[in-house]
């Protein structure tokens, strides 16, 4: 898979990455930092820390480049006082060119190539303590494959679009993610669609449609009630 896959440059000067045989990019073509920064950090992450969270779960679905983990290590790095785990899935890991070849640190002030390379480069489901506040474990897997009985109170919900990959926006799919939510926990995604968020509030999510990142009108947040 990863042999029809190249590097594009966005926007805002990042790069990300067009799959070729899905002809789909891994972030938006308008900015895959802005986009990042704005849906899964700013919407996501931030909620929690300003309503007062200072242990701090993550799922994500989708680590593909690694550019929401990496913004999140930043972010630990920069928030001593929070505890930060964080848990991805890729079931198709990138070759260790494209790897080498996406350059991140050029942007992100407090980051070093090298901080880049060990998420990708560390061993598969294994915990690893990155920094003293932040624990990163990958696994090379479906999400339909996944297992775990761990609570998470930070969804990250980074799969292809819909018109891509419909099975990974599959209501059977979506229960299994929010099922790993704790009271309160927060699902953040960049599609607005509606079935999404229909299926969402029937799942027991409060659910917010917020303005969406340069060149996207909307994007979704949705909260797990308290039961």
């Amino acid at each position: 898979m990863t042999s029809s896959i190249r590097i594009i440059q966005t926007e805002d000067g990042s790069q990300s990455l067009y799959n070729e045989s899905l002809n789909e990019t891994y972030h938006s073509t308008h900015g895959a930092l802005t986009e990042s920064q704005y849906v899964f950090i700013k919407q996501g992450l931030d909620l929690l820390v300003e309503r007062g969270d200072k242990k701090i779960s993550i799922f994500e679905v989708g680590f593909g480049t690694g550019l929401n983990a990496l913004l999140v290590q930043k972010y630990a790095h920069e928030h001593t006082d929070l505890d930060i785990s964080f848990t991805t899935l890729e079931p198709f890991p990138l070759s260790s060119k494209l790897i080498s070849e996406l350059r991140y640190e050029t942007l992100i002030d407090g980051v070093v190539q090298s901080d880049f390379e060990k998420l990708h480069n560390c061993s598969w489901r294994v915990e690893h303590q990155v920094l003293e506040n932040f624990i990163f474990t990958k696994y090379n897997s479906t999400l339909e494959e996944f297992d775990t009985n761990e609570k998470v109170n930070l969804v990250f919900y980074d799969a292809f679009a819909p018109s891509k990959q419909a099975e990974m926006w599959e209501k059977a799919l979506l229960s299994k993610v929010c099922a790993l939510l704790s009271d309160g926990g927060v699902f953040v995604t960049y599609c607005a669609r509606g079935q999404l968020k229909r299926d969402l509030n029937s799942l027991g999510l409060m659910v917010e449609t917020l303005p969406g990142p340069p060149g996207k009108k909307e994007m979704v947040r949705a909260v797990k009630s308290s039961t």
